[in-house]
């Protein structure tokens, strides 16, 4: 089986150069019949979640894909790597027309698979030296980074929010209401009122008089606070 893939990465480019390209490769060298695989979504997706995994998942020993250049497999190369070696490993002939590869089982594509290597790994030392640097000049300058320590997972989510959430609970917000419009659940929500709003135990008495409509819930938090 021979397989034509194309892929552009929005719908304001057209996948007519490419099927030309390869359809002119084909008639030199008298490939007649071609499936042909098209599809428009960003190389940053994985290979699973693009109709690529699904030749992946398909191809035989023997079988070919036909590419017009070796970006259409991914963005990265240890994307582009990992899709190569795996063709490699079940003997599936590659062919990149611009780059004038044709990677299968010869010393070619055993070069090449190690170029590849070395070279992704490279990117990933100095992507990890470039956040690592990135990081530390955010430190000193005063920026917090992550989860500090002894810090909860619901501190991280909220600390940014802690004036408005305060002034909002005040007013006799319910803690349903903030959920939803900060998107985290009820005991994040709880968890992080009960640390920070109501460490000082305010009287939140005419709050709850007058929102004499709390919900079940929030009667229970005011309960088990007071």
């Amino acid at each position: 089986m021979v397989y034509g893939y194309i892929r552009v990465s929005t719908d304001s480019q057209t996948t007519d150069n490419q099927k030309i390209l390869i359809t002119d490769y084909a008639k030199k060298h008298s490939i007649t019949k071609i499936e042909w695989v098209s599809e428009t979504i960003s190389g940053t997706k994985n290979p699973e979640k693009r109709k690529l995994g699904h030749i992946l998942e398909t191809v035989q020993e023997g079988d070919l894909i036909i590419i017009v250049e070796l970006s259409r497999l991914g963005r990265s190369l240890t994307m582009i790597l990992n899709v190569i070696q795996s063709l490699m490993d079940r003997k599936v002939n590659l062919i990149s027309l611009k780059e004038g590869y044709e990677l299968g089982d010869n010393l070619q594509s055993k070069v090449v698979a190690f170029a590849f290597g070395l070279a992704a790994e490279i990117e990933r030392t100095l992507i990890s030296e470039r956040t690592k640097a990135g990081l530390e000049r955010a430190r000193q300058n005063g920026k917090r980074i992550g989860r500090q320590k002894g810090e909860e997972v619901y501190q991280v989510k909220l600390r940014k929010y802690q004036d408005e959430l305060i002034a909002k609970r005040k007013s006799g917000r319910s803690l349903n209401s903030l959920c939803k419009e900060y998107k985290v659940n009820w005991s994040t929500m709880k968890m992080f009122l009960t640390k920070y709003v109501y460490m000082d135990k305010p009287d939140f008495t005419e709050p709850i008089k007058k929102h004499g409509h709390m919900s079940i819930a929030d009667r229970e938090f005011f309960k088990n606070d007071f």
